[in-house]
């Protein structure tokens, strides 16, 4: 294989986990799986949504949450990247909100070196409620107002991730704002009664529209809260495509971004820049 077709790709893994309320067994799961896709060739990373706590209360989150850059989850997170010597993207931790009663929800990414370079605070707070099932993120979680974009090099290629969470993935005004991305990178905890109807077509839609790879980590199974997460942790290429789906439970996928595969899909269907609007 030639070096240009060498940079023009790269491999990417996505953990899926059954996350628990034990903080510290959450981090050793989150590093294990790590270590499996780093050893399996990975460069970048994603964790899902609540991988460090899935509480018994939505008010047990509020305790755990941290100052940014400071605290235990964040110094493991670091130490975690470092040792795997991989781009981590930390699906999402308390981090401390204006609104001490709250947290905000928020994904960090860290390079190789341990290093922080991205922050992402949710903007989009779920609320879903049925005669048996009921959230309300809002009680608990501070919405945050700034979009984010990753951009990165590897192998003296540029890439470029637009960062989101879970529940954003159904507003596409959000990605469109990012601009022309690589990939979209989506933590998740979807629930098992929405993703089951929602979850594949829109993460489907969002890499259609925005004609770009959809990486999404969750969770996949029934937490001890008793609450059930849908899984389908999945990468998606700019024609929506299905790459590889892991359907339930712990473990990861992993797969490759390809610049060839993005240019030609643009080439053939230029539909962003046909845009109006």
């Amino acid at each position: 294989m030639s070096k240009s077709a060498i940079s023009s790709e790269l491999k990417i893994a996505s953990i899926q986990m059954i996350s628990t309320p034990n903080l510290q067994e959450n981090l050793d799961t989150a590093s294990r799986l790590v270590m499996q896709a780093t050893k399996a060739g990975a460069q970048l990373a994603v964790l899902p949504e609540y991988f460090c706590l899935m509480g018994l209360k939505d008010t047990d989150k509020v305790h755990a949450k941290e100052k940014f850059g400071d605290g235990p989850i964040q110094t493991q997170l670091a130490n975690m990247a470092k040792r795997h010597g991989i781009h981590l993207v930390a699906g999402t931790i308390p981090l401390e909100a204006q609104d001490s009663n709250k947290v905000l929800n928020t994904t960090l990414v860290f390079d190789p070196q341990g290093q922080h370079i991205s922050r992402y605070d949710k903007i989009h707070l779920f609320g879903f409620q049925t005669s048996s099932e009921r959230y309300e993120e809002s009680e608990t979680i501070e919405a945050g107002n700034t979009p984010s974009v990753l951009c990165i090099k590897i192998n003296d290629q540029d890439w470029r991730f637009g960062l989101s969470i879970c529940y954003d993935l159904r507003f596409p005004e959000l990605y469109r704002s990012l601009g022309e991305v690589d990939c979209h990178i989506i933590p998740a905890a979807f629930t098992y009664t929405t993703g089951k109807d929602h979850w594949e077509i829109l993460l489907r839609a969002r890499a259609i529209e925005n004609q770009c790879y959809v990486l999404a980590s969750a969770q996949g199974g029934t937490h001890a809260n008793q609450r059930r997460t849908w899984g389908n942790s999945m990468l998606i290429d700019p024609w929506g495509a299905v790459l590889t789906n892991l359907p339930e439970g712990e473990g990861f996928i992993s797969g490759l971004l390809s610049k060839d595969k993005l240019n030609e899909v643009r080439s053939k269907l230029p539909a962003l820049k046909h845009r109006k609007l």
